[in-house]
């Protein structure tokens, strides 16, 4: 798609001649192989965006499908039976239980809480994990392609201008042609940059609103089953959890209760 904008940016004028494939003919072996390293990172962009982004939505839904229903269950063991199979909330309170069970089976005297909220925790990051998947190489895509794309420009200008050296024509419409067609592959690298940076900012920020979400999730297992059921969030602090208040305090008006008339004296 990008090539074919270049191509179309440069068409007219009599510049029919040159274009994408005329510069990737000039660069030779190397242009050719920048090109498709290129392709490849925007292809695989795209890919990482659209399979995160659908990932990290049915987590987004499973949280909220938890803070309105989960807590209304009698246990723990039958409110994790309503979730997903492969929920991440599902895979907290089924790791929470299971630690609450080990427990007892332990020979070395550990203290519950720091058991559970180890075990919590490590679940934790292993989602977080998970989420976190691929996005490092589209740090790495943002990083380095704009300069994968000026290795192919100064290949191609390099070579651009052996062929122009040896024609003997140094005229700027000989010079122009040539050195324009390399130029493209940084602006190619750019293409394939700027998505790259600016998905990777992006789906961070999701992952770190999932990621609180989850903290505060495990916060309320771990007081669920160091209380034995006593504690667990009240539906006002859910509500706070799903759409944090914005009212604002109003101003405290005091009345004077003294009759406006001076009181008499006995």
């Amino acid at each position: 798609m990008s090539i074919s904008i270049l191509n179309a940016g440069a068409s007219g004028g009599g510049a029919e001649q040159f274009g994408v494939l005329n510069a990737l003919q000039t660069g030779g072996f190397i242009s050719w192989a920048v090109a498709v390293i290129l392709a490849v990172m925007l292809f695989f962009t795209l890919y990482i965006l659209f399979t995160k982004v659908f990932e990290q939505q049915k987590v987004i839904n499973q949280g909220r499908r938890v803070r309105a229903t989960f807590w209304n269950s009698n246990s723990l063991r039958e409110g994790a039976a309503k979730l997903e199979k492969n929920s991440a909330y599902k895979q907290l309170v089924d790791d929470g239980l299971a630690a609450q069970e080990q427990h007892s089976r332990l020979t070395d005297p550990v203290e519950a809480h720091d058991w559970l909220h180890g075990s919590l925790s490590r679940s934790e990051d292993m989602i977080n994990s998970q989420l976190g998947n691929g996005l490092s190489f589209l740090a790495t895509v943002g990083a380095t392609a704009p300069f994968i794309g000026l290795f192919g420009t100064v290949v191609g200008i390099y070579k651009a201008l052996l062929n122009i050296g040896a024609s003997g024509q140094a005229s700027v419409d000989k010079v122009a042609g040539p050195v324009g067609e390399a130029l493209i592959m940084t602006a190619f690298g750019l293409v394939v940059a700027v998505p790259a940076v600016l998905a990777y900012n992006w789906l961070q920020r999701r992952n770190k609103g999932i990621a609180e979400h989850l903290s505060a999730f495990s916060t309320d297992v771990l007081g669920y089953l160091a209380s034995n059921g006593a504690v667990k969030p009240t539906p006002a602090q859910r509500k706070a959890q799903t759409a944090p208040a914005s009212t604002t305090a109003k101003p405290v008006t005091t009345t004077n209760t003294t009759a406006a008339n001076p009181a008499t004296k006995a």
